[in-house]
């Protein structure tokens, strides 16, 4: 198979759509010999900062010298963008490779009788199997959607991560913030330690869940504090674990949002590092400083400054907004934004834009976009501009910001990856 035919392989499992459940995945990885069972593993779900705190503590776990692998959705750009192999994504051959594995699988399950399993589902078990066919010895594992019965909850890990939690997808992961964090909390396993950053009222579902598991539990502002100075290009960070305060320490990722997001990797590498004596605080140090994810309030040098982020629902809308404020707050802002309809749009538009910003608004490259007309329409600024092409609206975007001026491209991960293409990224 080579890596157009594994795309277009993909392409057509869309139409077994998004089912939630364990039993497709299950039946896949057995067919391929439990592959997931072939490394070692760190579980990763929350609303927002999921990929960022993976990022970082896969860094770490490579600046210990360990040979790692990273799991996360969706891609910017390439699909090869999903697996990460000791920090490079995955050549296009191997993708390949990992894809017709996971199809043969398929066609046994069929001729079994087994239901077929989703697009999401063949391509976790080629991602498992690719990992244990590279020998690797920890992954790093986000979570798709949810937790209690996404795909990657196969796996049993050596610590589980549950970064925060606000509401989203609450068609299928429920209604109320208890509800998302009982969902949430659905990857934690007997007796395996979990470290979150949830606050009240979620938090304490998460408590209950580990209590009942029997799970070492360690909580952001309990067991673990951070603090830290934001700059324009870095921030320092101290975490302060069970009274005993760390050096300072520098990080790449920049947003006030991130340093829990670090705190949660640093927890987690301190407790594999009580196993694993490679896991040092100066991997932690290197790990951190050389950490890079894209596309999370990612910024980019000229005239104007272009800041580029994926924040799509209110509560990332918030984040960006924050960081916006502290470190840019006199710089006019021209926004290019394009949002999902199935998001909640009003929360996102109320949490970011303020009423003299000028907003150029597109559709993302997604069948699920929101029309720009619909958009801006909701939208109570100086300046609104529909453009039809992501194309035309970055370059209108462009146009509209001075010289001295700020353009931020959010509000989808699909209009995001495509601007970093059109930018030569």
């Amino acid at each position: 198979m080579k890596y157009q035919e594994a795309l277009d392989y993909l392409a057509g499992l869309g139409k077994f759509g998004i089912h939630l459940g364990l039993e497709r995945i299950s039946g896949l990885l057995t067919f391929l010999d439990h592959p997931e069972r072939k490394f070692k593993s760190i579980h990763v779900t929350g609303t927002n900062g999921k990929g960022s705190t993976c990022a970082m503590l896969e860094a770490i776990l490579r600046s210990a010298g360990l040979k790692t692998a990273l799991y996360t959705s969706p891609h910017l750009v390439s699909y090869t963008e999903r697996m990460v192999l000791d920090g490079s994504d995955v050549s296009e051959a191997d993708f390949a490779l990992a894809i017709a594995a996971a199809k043969a699988a398929v066609e046994k399950m069929a001729a079994a009788g087994l239901e077929h399993p989703t697009e999401f589902e063949v391509i976790t078990a080629a991602a498992f199997w690719l990992f244990a066919e590279k020998k690797v010895e920890y992954a790093v594992v986000e979570v798709g959607l949810g937790g209690l019965l996404d795909s990657t909850n196969v796996i049993v890990p050596e610590v589980s991560l549950i970064t925060n939690i606000s509401l989203e997808h609450t068609d299928r992961c429920g209604s109320t913030l208890e509800e998302i964090a009982a969902v949430k909390a659905g990857i934690i396993k007997e007796g395996v330690p979990v470290i979150t950053a949830a606050q009240p009222p979620a938090l304490a579902v998460i408590e209950e869940t580990a209590r009942k598991k029997k799970s070492a539990l360690q909580r952001l502002g309990q067991e673990f504090c951070v603090a830290g100075v934001l700059a324009a290009k870095g921030q320092q960070i101290r975490l302060t674990l069970h009274g005993d305060v760390w050096p300072e320490f520098s990080m790449a990722l920049l947003g006030r949002n991130q340093l829990d997001n670090a705190a949660l990797a640093m927890t987690a590498a301190a407790l594999l590092g009580e196993r694993e004596p490679r896991i040092t605080r100066a991997a932690i140090a290197r790990g951190l400083e050389t950490a890079c994810w894209p596309g999370r309030f990612e910024r980019i040098a000229g005239r104007p400054e272009i800041i580029i982020d994926g924040a799509h629902n209110p509560a990332g809308a918030v984040c960006l907004r924050a960081n916006l404020d502290e470190l840019e707050p006199q710089k006019p802002r021209v926004f290019l934004l394009g949002i999902l309809a199935d998001k909640d749009v009003s929360g996102i538009l109320g949490a970011l834009i303020r009423p003299e910003d000028r907003v150029v608004v597109v559709p993302p490259a997604s069948e699920r976009a929101a029309s720009p007309e619909v958009i801006a329409a909701q939208i109570k600024a100086r300046q609104v501009v529909c453009c039809e092409e992501i194309f035309q609206g970055l370059e209108q975007a462009k146009t509209m910001a001075g010289p001295d001026e700020l353009l931020c491209v959010a509000g989808s991960l699909y209009l995001v990856g495509t601007v970093r293409s059109l930018l030569g990224l």
